[in-house]
């Protein structure tokens, strides 16, 4: 616990809530756009603790949520042939597709292994000169250097082998469609300070600006999402509409400028269908043209799907913060970890995972 005392300390996180009931004086809506966020919210009781002016919604935080029907089928498909071996992070691997999921395509024969970095993949691939090595390379901007990276390590060894199927979304083409949509209730925003930590400030402020509303960007520890909250409750009341920085411990206003570099280099920036929100317009990366042959999407000419959600699951609600998971009448009946109908029953950091995880302690 050492170093992540200060930022779980009962007494100082009971000091910022007090100063939140002293200074809120009207009811205020505010997103966190972080599935890491989402499950310190929910496990540590913090909307609960607020007082009852204060409504926390949860956001598109989560990049495993929001990969498309399409994509996974997509991914399946190409798993399936008989000459790759397909790499993906393991909680990539029970999403549901439109019919299955990758785990079930790996228990028919898919190769389909479980890896924990992207360069692991390329391991495998300097390996395996005999066979095709796709890596599943999604994510918000947290993930794109580690997978532009790869791609240019892979450019430097030679390797022919090697691409990835990538499935990239940007965090503030989300938050400008969720406020130009005309059933928007959100007045302040936590920004993903792990985002935020790649990306840096500058992409909010002309958001900011635009809709009137406070964007903070927040560290994922349960008294940094209340001091963000406190810094949003600050403007809100003030009437002001900022961008500020809580997680000063990791983010700078420019951000991680290698880093941006790397990405500029292999990818591009371009629309991109969000699974229960739809197609946003400049909201993804794809790979450049100059690195077409790591392009798995290219290499496999893989069919192009239109499926749909299944009906009863109101995922896509749920990740524009219109509704909570426990208001979904599939959730912890038809829809259960085990049985997901949606991605953000089965995603680390979705959000209806966390509440099926932790409702039972929030009710006790």
């Amino acid at each position: 616990m050492k170093f992540l005392s200060e930022y779980r300390d009962p007494e100082t996180a009971r000091r910022m809530l007090a100063e939140i009931e002293k200074i809120v004086t009207r009811s205020w809506v505010i997103m966190e756009v972080c599935g890491g966020q989402t499950h310190a919210i929910v496990k540590s009781g913090i909307d609960q603790l607020l007082p009852r002016e204060i409504r926390l919604v949860h956001g598109p935080g989560c990049p495993v949520c929001v990969t498309p029907l399409e994509t996974i089928d997509r991914a399946i498909e190409i798993a399936g042939r008989p000459e790759v071996i397909f790499c993906s992070f393991g909680d990539m691997l029970r999403v549901p597709g439109s019919n299955r999921d990758l785990l079930t395509a790996r228990s028919a024969g898919a190769e389909v292994r479980i890896v924990y970095s992207p360069l692991e993949a390329l391991e495998i691939a300097l390996n395996n000169p005999d066979r095709e090595v796709v890596f599943f390379a999604i994510g918000f901007e947290t993930t794109a250097p580690g997978n532009a990276m790869a791609i240019i390590q892979a450019e430097k060894q030679g390797l022919k082998n090697f691409s990835e199927l990538v499935c990239h979304v940007l965090v503030p083409p989300a938050i400008t469609a969720l406020l130009s949509s005309d059933d928007n209730l959100v007045n302040g925003y936590l920004a993903a300070g792990n985002v935020c930590t790649v990306t840096g400030l500058g992409e909010y402020e002309g958001i900011a600006e635009k809709y009137r509303v406070p964007i903070v960007a927040t560290g994922l520890e349960p008294n940094d999402i209340i001091e963000g909250i406190l810094m949003v409750v600050r403007q809100l009341e003030e009437g002001r509409a900022e961008v500020e920085n809580q997680y000063v411990r990791s983010v700078r206003y420019q951000g991680n400028i290698p880093a941006q570099e790397a990405v500029a280099r292999v990818f591009e920036v371009s629309d991109q269908k969000w699974r229960g929100i739809g197609m946003l317009p400049d909201s993804g990366l794809r790979i450049r043209k100059e690195y077409g042959d790591y392009d798995a999407a290219r290499r496999f000419a893989v069919t192009d799907f239109d499926v749909n959600e299944p009906e009863v699951c109101i995922s896509g609600t749920i990740l524009r913060g219109l509704k909570k998971p426990d208001q979904c009448p599939a959730f912890g009946t038809e829809c259960r970890p085990e049985h997901p109908l949606g991605a953000t029953m089965v995603s680390n950091e979705g959000a209806c995972a966390a509440y099926y995880k932790y409702k039972p302690l929030m009710a006790s």
